[in-house]
């Protein structure tokens, strides 16, 4: 930690590695969750790959940009109320819901053909989105200590965007090497195994 004066009082400025000491000595209830999301972070590419596979089925740029555009509205519109819905049933549930149907999103994204599939495919994963973005952050704001709120998300959000990377290299090769549908199998798997994962977890 490196120190700054400001108005007569030292401030300790974090470096730019602290989030690891931070994970040592997070809650393991933080440890857990946080694991799960990044073993699904680590197979989670980008969306550019959902994209290819409407190209790949013949999907013109107009209609690649307008599916897209269905998929935001769809996160839109279901955002607000899955977060109020989860604040009832338990955000650990709506997660671990959001990550089954991403499991059947991505299962379906590797046997699809028609534009009707793809739309109602791209339906599904803006609910998904809509049930784990925010409730992830929320839930993990839940269990860690009042004070180490922002560092928490802020460490998670340092290890996702290194998992982010790696899951979208990981995806290129596989798609080159083995074809786009291998590309949707194995994170359908992975988030199957993370669901479960953290039903097995005390968060």
């Amino acid at each position: 930690l490196r120190e700054k004066k400001v108005d007569k009082k030292l401030i300790a400025i974090p470096g730019f590695f602290s989030f690891v000491t931070y994970w040592k000595k997070s809650t393991p209830a933080y440890r857990n969750l946080v694991s799960g999301l990044l073993l699904f972070a680590v197979v989670n590419s980008s969306d550019v790959f959902l994209l290819l596979m409407l190209k790949e089925n013949g999907a013109t740029d107009f209609q690649m940009i307008g599916i897209y555009i269905f998929y935001n509205l769809i996160y839109a519109l279901f955002a607000f109320p899955l977060g109020a819905i989860a604040d009832k049933v338990g955000l650990k549930k709506m997660l671990i819901a959001g990550l089954l149907l991403f499991t059947l999103v991505y299962a379906g994204m590797a046997i699809a053909k028609t534009t009707l599939w793809f739309l109602v495919l791209f339906a599904g994963y803006g609910i998904y989105a809509a049930a784990t973005e925010g409730i992830s952050k929320a839930l993990i704001v839940s269990v860690c200590d009042n004070n180490e709120k922002a560092t928490a998300i802020g460490t998670y959000t340092a290890f996702q965007s290194i998992s982010a990377l790696i899951a979208s290299a990981l995806a290129g090769w596989v798609w080159y090497a083995f074809g786009p549908v291998f590309v949707f199998i194995y994170p359908a798997i992975a988030s199957l195994l993370v669901a479960f994962w953290l039903v097995q977890k005390k968060i």
